[in-house]
């Protein structure tokens, strides 16, 4: 077949290449073009590509990149295809009476090109989405901008002096910038959903940390709601001037916690925050005017001389007050101040572009808050003096100029008796609402300060429940996912608002704003901490997933901001920071212990993997030594579910101790649905619910004995198996000879590559589930039996479903066993192999019920002495048992007749058995009389035996090197 090259300027007419280029079964076409469409010969569409995209003239299922297949969710009004898989692409299509479709469609039940007009849904309406300004931007800036900005601010400058102020602004500036640095790499490396900050950290660095710092970050909200609530009623209550604040301010608080509760219920939430961004920047431009108009006599009396440069020098120095008066102190109040910068994010769900908004909006709104705090601080700090008594008899003029003291006295004021006696209710150190006094005209001030602490209030209160709500849904703590259903098109989270409301109401009781700030200080600290640990972490592990298309942060950086924070919340509030960091970790400790059943490809996986490739990698410039040797188990189990004893008994020997590998074939021909059940993630559940600490490997081969030789050859480096452990073929008397060749077979493939090889046998058998373990081998006999030895072939039909949990039933290796022997028969020296499995089978702390060992050593086959062998390793609690070789027949069959004798006689009642396995020489022994000797060697006994033989090569030591 020609290609039929498309003309320069012209599309490729596909209607008439149909007849070309189909692809034909035993009834017509199966799949052919017509006009732009992929379909079916019997006319159904499967896919719809423009014949302008198509780069060859040949017949292809490929397609073009399309978002589709990569997306993880479905867009409204779309319906949701995937491309076809390798298996569509490179097989042979006539073969298959009954093709897949070439797309899964979200819709079940309907054609893959039904597009009746009567079944289409109508698109749900897109809720309302915001930009970097609206969105992210104004909303950072009106949470940064809060009750600190209006009533703490000043004091603060009086407290710490200008310098210092910038000093505690600049580094809360750098801890915010570095964590909005963090947060915008994260937000870029893929589509954010609701959720914010918790949804950043818990994508990032998994649901262990992600979800105890999303519980933190929406308490730490709630609490700021309460925050911002009670500077609001401060300014109330000053304005009231009654007699008893404290109650005056929860009353008011709760009052006003209602009514933003009401609002953000009502949805007018977007239009209450432009209004207060309006008045607050009324407010600085009041502010700003109120510093270059002369001072009143009036004002001057409260402190306020204008711009004076002996004012600036004086508040440049600090002078601390009060038990509050030291740096940390003051940082500590400040910090809730510059805490907003997440509020964009914690809306991430309701933005047009999260990856582009947060990055731009949040550190813009950084950089203008940090510029408008250094000038508030530069500016009150040039006006007005730290002491003043308000009175306007407290002029020069009528006092003694020698003993008036204050930087008030070189303007005509005397300000001596309040200072003195500390009783002055003005100026930088005693007014709260400095600011008010500055500016033009007051009230637009307090107007201000309603604006900025109710719209800081507000986005708490919004931001809260939605980091809350993404938390519950994802189902990693009990109880709280009640909390996660929302309502409207916006999914609002009705009982998350109702939650957040009653714990602001249980802290605004509190009345006092200098006892909030600080605790909620150490819980946003401990949120930042954590994001720059996430967008550091994420970096160090080069994981291929971590390419955020905002290139401007570093790795060390992020490192930086994280250990400054934690140093930062110690230094805060020692006590608070104990409790954030217990909280972390209680909640750590939960969700490692539940383990819930999320992946999100979080960085600690990828540096699992780093690390794990690492050591693996290490593991290669040490050569191996005897001292180190370790059994590491092939176990052939097929389904690890239908041989729970073989899984247990290798599970005793090698939790925590060396590697196990569960083995499964499936000799079917290679197709999607093999491949699905031979690497079935069912298995490695079960294995996981039997607390078995294990690989599982799962290959597809055309007969038994080749895929046995496939698993033969795992491995990485060091850490590959050297034993083989495999069940008994109990029925190999009615077994075609060919699978009785197979089996000897395996057992000589694993001798060739120079495996340990055991044979567990039991009296009950090793399967549990005989019908679900059935199978059909090909290479013996058409019929339908019964495997007890190796694998579990499932049966072609079965292999349409994904496998179904299988209970996990008990075996005698999960019981307890009392003072039962584990008795040792070692008649071979094949390097010491079936002594290492004795010593670690009862001694191994994960085993219960073993706790005695008897060695009993056929003395004509030992070279080294017996009692110095035993005193060596140790394994002697009972006695010693010996017997002579040339007692026992000559001849192979006549021994193994009369071992089992002994084995009769001697551990009757023992708890398991180890007998050295025979060898039949290759070419010379046939595989049935083998396998005569191994049932003759183990038959009748009434506990466990396990036949074990080395390769031949030392796995035991008597020398200290």
């Amino acid at each position: 077949m020609e290609e039929v090259p498309a003309a320069p300027n012209e599309g490729i007419s596909l209607s008439a290449l149909r007849s070309q280029f189909s692809v034909n079964g035993e009834e017509g076409p199966k799949y052919g073009f017509e006009g732009s469409r992929y379909h079916y010969g019997d006319g159904t569409s499967v896919a719809s590509q423009n014949s302008s995209q198509i780069l060859t003239g040949y017949d292809t299922l490929d397609v073009g990149p399309n978002y589709d297949f990569y997306a993880n969710t479905n867009a409204l009004g779309r319906v949701r295809r995937s491309r076809p898989s390798l298996f569509q692409l490179h097989s042979n299509i006539e073969e298959d009476s009954c093709p897949p479709p070439l797309y899964e469609e979200t819709n079940t039940g309907r054609a893959p090109g039904d597009s009746s007009e009567d079944d289409v849904e109508e698109p749900q309406s897109e809720p309302t989405r915001f930009g970097w300004v609206k969105g992210v931007m104004i909303r950072c800036m009106l949470n940064i901008w809060g009750v600190i900005l209006y009533l703490r601010l000043p004091w603060i400058t009086a407290q710490a002096g200008i310098g210092l102020t910038w000093v505690i602004i600049l580094l809360s500036s750098c801890i915010t910038g570095i964590t909005g640095l963090s947060t915008s790499a994260i937000a870029t490396n893929g589509r954010v959903k609701g959720g914010g900050t918790y949804f950043l950290i818990s994508r990032s660095l998994g649901p262990e940390l992600g979800g105890s710092i999303g519980l933190i970050f929406a308490f730490a909200n709630a609490v700021a709601v309460a925050m911002h609530t009670v500077g609001f009623a401060e300014t109330v209550q000053a304005l009231m001037q009654v007699m008893d604040p404290i109650n005056d301010i929860r009353i008011i608080g709760v009052i006003t916690v209602t009514c933003l509760l009401a609002i953000s219920l009502a949805g007018m939430e977007w239009e209450a925050k432009v209004l207060f961004f309006i008045v607050i920047l009324v407010s600085f431009a009041n502010y700003i005017v109120g510093t270059i108009i002369p001072a009143t006599p009036q004002k001057q009396a409260k402190g306020f001389f204008s711009y004076q440069a002996d004012i600036f020098a004086e508040n440049f120095v600090p002078s601390w007050r009060g038990p509050e008066g030291n740096f940390f102190g003051m940082f500590s109040i400040f910090f809730p101040s510059a805490t907003g910068i997440l509020a964009g994010a914690n809306i991430s769900g309701d933005l047009k572009d999260p990856t582009v908004a947060i990055p731009r909006g949040t550190l813009m709104a950084i950089f203008w808050t940090t510029l408008s705090y250094l000038i508030i601080a530069a500016t009150i700090g040039a006006c007005l003096v730290r002491d003043a008594s308000g009175i306007m008899n407290d002029t020069l003029a009528m006092s003694s100029a020698d003993s008036c003291q204050g930087l008030a006295c070189q303007y005509g004021w005397d300000f001596t008796d309040c200072i003195t006696n500390r009783t002055c209710t003005y100026g930088l150190s005693n007014q709260y609402q400095s600011m008010s006094l500055v500016s033009g005209f007051a009230p637009l001030i307090t107007a201000g300060i309603f604006g900025a602490t109710l719209s800081s209030a507000l986005a708490c209160l919004v931001s809260a429940p939605k980091v809350f709500q993404c938390l519950c849904k994802d189902n990693l703590y009990p109880v709280i996912g009640f909390f996660g259903k929302g309502n409207g098109k916006n999914d609002e989270p009705i009982r998350g608002y109702v939650l957040a409301y009653i714990i602001a109401v249980c802290f605004v009781l509190i009345a006092e704003l200098n006892t909030i700030a600080p605790i909620i200080s150490n819980f946003f600290l401990c949120s930042y901490a954590l994001i720059n640990f996430s967008c550091f972490h994420a970096s160090i592990t080069n994981s291929p997933g971590w390419r955020p298309s905002f290139r401007f942060y570093s790795k060390w950086m992020s490192l930086l901001g994280a250990v400054v924070s934690v140093i930062i919340m110690f230094l805060l509030t020692w006590w608070a920071a104990l409790i954030a960091i217990g909280i972390v970790i209680f909640l750590l400790g939960y969700v490692l212990y539940k383990r819930p059943s999320v992946n999100w490809g979080s960085s600690v996986q990828a540096g699992s993997y780093n690390m794990a490739l690492s050591y693996c990698v290490s593991l290669n410039q040490v050569d191996d030594h005897i001292k180190n040797y370790r059994p590491q188990c092939l176990v052939l189990t097929g389904p690890p579910s239908c041989r729970p004893a073989l899984v247990d008994f290798v599970g005793t020997f090698t939790k925590n101790l060396s590697l196990m590998i569960c083995g499964n074939v499936v000799t079917v021909s290679p197709s999607p649905a093999t491949l699905d059940t031979a690497s079935s993630n069912s298995h490695v559940t079960w294995l996981n619910k039997r607390q078995i600490k294990s690989f599982y490997h799962g290959v597809v081969a055309n007969d038994l004995r080749t895929g046995v030789k496939m698993l033969l050859q795992v491995g990485l480096g060091r850490i590959r198996p050297n034993v083989l452990l495999t069940g008994f073929k109990r029925d190999w008397r009615k077994d075609k000879p060919s699978c009785i060749d197979n089996y000897i077979g395996i057992l000589h493939d694993a001798f060739d590559l120079q495996y340990g090889v055991c044979v567990l046998r039991m009296r009950e058998g090793l399967d549990v589930f005989r019908q679900g373990c059935q199978h059909q081998c090909p290479p013996c006999t058409p019929r339908k039996f019964f495997i007890y030895f190796v694998l579990v072939i499932v049966d072609p039909d079965a292999m349409v479903t994904e496998p179904q949990p299988q209970p996990q039933p008990s075996t005698v290796f999960q019981s307890q066993q009392g003072k039962k022997t584990i008795d040792v028969y070692w008649l071979f020296d094949d390097g010491g192999e079936i002594v290492v499995l004795d010593f670690i089978v009862p001694f191994h702390k994960s085993n219960r019920f073993y706790n005695i060992v008897r060695l009993i050593i056929s003395t004509d086959h030992v070279l080294l002495d017996v009692e110095h062998l035993v005193m060596t390793v140790s394994l002697f609690s009972d006695r010693l048992v010996t017997f002579p070789s040339k007692c026992v027949f000559v001849h192979q069959t006549l021994r193994q007749i009369r071992l089992n004798e002994v084995l009769q006689d001697y551990s009757r009642d023992a708890a398991i058995i180890f007998v050295t396995m025979p060898v039949g020489r290759r070419g010379q022994c046939p595989s049935a009389l083998y396998m005569a000797w191994l049932e003759t060697l183990s038959r009748d006994l009434r506990p466990p035996v396990l036949l074990v033989r080395g390769n031949q090569e030392n796995v035991l030591t008597f020398y200290c090197q």
